[in-house]
């Protein structure tokens, strides 16, 4: 196998791995369906440290109200139909409903929907009654049976205190049922995403209370989703012992499922949005993941704990989280140092590969908070690559111009043993034992790429910090591809251009750079393998026009530096460069070499056919 084949087999394996990797639509969904709510199950447990194994209905968790029943308005009108406390911290904006005491209303501060000029903010959260409802809801249920008057969807609430939720500032919300029992809740929020939710039960009647704490987080109607093959969108958590879940809404309206565990998270994940419940990391709970009520796709995560007795004259609370915004990496994993959540990270889809994905967000990120531009971040990362792996790259392309050296004598061998493949190669192979070659070494350059360019483009894919992230000129988005076409020369003409002919500058500059490498090897005398070396970038050049262009600017300076390190290579080791030749550009290369004064190259002889390819004192054979 001589040095063009091992550069054809990686160039192979290049090709492989980004049909794999490369953007997938999924097909959108057909309608299906809602299956009916599981039916009564189980009395719940009395004592409060069991496991949870109640049902989730007609006395678990309640179904979303609203979900059928409310007509349905604009998202501004359905704010305003109700009272609502203001919610004001430096990454969101919205408001608390009084009817249910729903957190309903969260719009995003810091981040926008597109990047142009007047972009409107993210809106994560809308309430009951607007075109698509998503929220979070806290409350109790009692046990079967029971007749107690609990706080529902359509319950009032007071305000005391506060009336705008900040981070220094938390409110307090009570409704009193006229029986004896006056429940509080207590809502703090950080300056970040993350909501603590404090509900007291004081009984004030002559009789003992049992009720069951819940939360739960409501998404009606299945939401407009990328549908990447390697990113996962809809219903999602770390379920205790069970690990991670990640229920596809497809998959959730077919059937719930249920979970009695301790420890973890769950809800559902967008792209880069979130909101998930966090339930007391040492408390048991039934948590239900699917979708809820009947007649309309609406998906709901929520969990119901052991039920907690409150004797006269007492008082009784829990605690509960919500996390809702964006998937920020150094909040995400704050969260989990500092509260014990467990895997939280996962929140994140780094993938099979977070061991490689994560760690290079890491050195991006670092290297970002120094220049001030994740694009150059990317430069600078793939400058350190090449440096940790100059001495395994440094051994390849010498073995490369060693393997360049012997093709006199490979192609001696090749002609000797032309009609004996098996001692063609018995031959070789001990040519390479003999001048100690590595004939697969040209592919280890290519090898070493494979890994960081998933890695890196499971970056630039799925960290919010990426997003929108600009390099210069025209590249304001580094996970979006160039928005530069060719085919109407670069916004020079007047023209849209359909998003398959999107060939951008910076896809087009990674081609040439990956042709002019090419060329720093003799061109094959295989015409096929001449074929795959001549379309090669061309097909790579269309293939990466749709990739993020974080991507293919990495992949464009990463072939210039490989192509400066192969040519240093070479001359190290004796070999010339024929670069200009390989290009057809003989006449060139000598005038280039006589204006540094240096004599002009002689072409090498070109081999006969069926005759030696390096001069020989042995007499030439005749004939072909």
């Amino acid at each position: 196998m001589d040095d063009n084949r091992n550069f054809i087999l990686a160039i192979t394996l290049s090709v492989a791995v980004l049909v794999i990797w490369q953007v997938l639509f999924a097909v959108p969904e057909p309608p299906r369906p809602t299956p009916a709510e599981q039916q009564a199950g189980q009395p719940i447990p009395s004592d409060p440290s069991a496991p949870v194994t109640v049902s989730p209905s007609p006395v678990g968790v309640p179904s979303p109200v609203g979900a059928t029943a409310v007509p349905i308005q604009t998202r501004d009108a359905a704010i305003a139909s109700a009272p609502r406390i203001p919610v004001e911290t430096p990454s969101i904006k919205g408001s608390i409903s009084l009817r249910g005491g729903r957190i309903d209303e969260i719009v995003l501060q810091k981040y926008r929907v597109s990047t142009k000029p007047g972009s409107q903010n993210v809106v994560l959260f809308s309430p009951s009654g607007s075109p698509d409802p998503y929220y979070a809801e806290f409350g109790w249920v009692g046990l079967p049976g029971s007749t107690v008057k609990l706080p529902d969807a359509s319950t009032l609430w007071t305000v005391e205190g506060n009336a705008t939720l900040s981070p220094s500032t938390p409110v307090k919300l009570k409704y009193d049922n006229g029986s004896g029992l006056i429940f509080t809740r207590t809502i703090a929020v950080d300056e970040n995403y993350l909501f603590t939710i404090s509900q007291e039960v004081e009984n004030k009647g002559a009789e003992p209370v049992a009720i069951s704490p819940y939360a739960l987080v409501s998404r009606h109607n299945t939401p407009q989703i990328e549908g990447f093959f390697i990113q996962h969108e809809g219903i999602i958590g770390v379920l205790g012992e069970e690990g991670l879940k990640e229920i596809s809404y497809k998959d959730a309206l077919e059937k719930q499922q249920t979970f009695a565990q301790t420890g973890g998270w769950f809800g559902f994940t967008d792209k880069y949005w979130a909101a998930v419940l966090i339930p007391d990391q040492q408390t048991p709970y039934q948590a239900t993941l699917g979708s809820r009520g009947t007649g309309k796709k609406t998906f709901q995560a929520d969990y119901l704990l052991n039920p907690i007795t409150i004797a006269p004259g007492e008082k009784k609370s829990v605690t509960k989280r919500l996390f809702a915004g964006a998937k920020e990496v150094e909040v995400i994993d704050a969260y989990e140092a500092q509260l014990g959540i467990k895997k939280f990270e996962l929140l994140i889809d780094w993938g099979w590969f977070h061991f490689i994905t994560k760690p290079m967000f890491y050195v991006l990120d670092f290297f970002y908070k120094l220049v001030g531009n994740f694009g150059v971040s990317i430069l600078i990362v793939t400058v350190l690559l090449k440096l940790a792996f100059f001495p395994l790259a440094n051994k390849s392309y010498a073995s490369m111009g060693k393997l360049k050296k012997l093709q006199p004598e490979m192609e001696k061998i090749r002609d000797r043993y032309k009609n004996d493949k098996m001692r063609q190669q018995q031959e070789l192979m001990a040519l390479y034992k003999k001048e100690k070659v590595n004939p697969m070494s040209g592919c280890l350059p290519i090898l070493i790429q494979i890994p960081v360019f998933f890695a890196l483009y499971k970056v630039l894919f799925i960290t919010i910090e990426m997003r929108h992230a600009p390099f210069f000129g025209w590249i304001q988005d580094l996970s979006a591809p160039d928005p530069t076409s060719i085919f109407n020369l670069f916004g020079l003409l007047p023209y849209e251009v359909p998003s398959f002919l999107l060939i951008g500058v910076w896809p087009i500059l990674m081609g040439i750079t990956m042709w002019v490498q090419m060329k720093l090897n003799p061109t094959p005398t295989d015409p096929t393998q001449a074929m795959i070396f001549t379309w090669m970038p061309v097909l790579f050049t269309f293939m990466l026009a749709s990739f993020p262009a974080g991507l293919v600017i990495y992949w464009t300076w990463n072939n210039l530096l490989s192509i400066i390190q192969q040519w240093i290579i070479m001359e190290r080791n004796g070999v010339k460069v024929e670069l200009l030749e390989n290009m057809g550009l003989s006449g060139l290369a000598g005038k280039v070499a006589g204006m540094f004064g240096k004599p002009e190259p002689e072409a090498p002889a070109k081999p006969q056919p069926g005759g030696d390819r390096a001069p020989s004192s042995k007499p030439r054979r005749k004939g072909a």
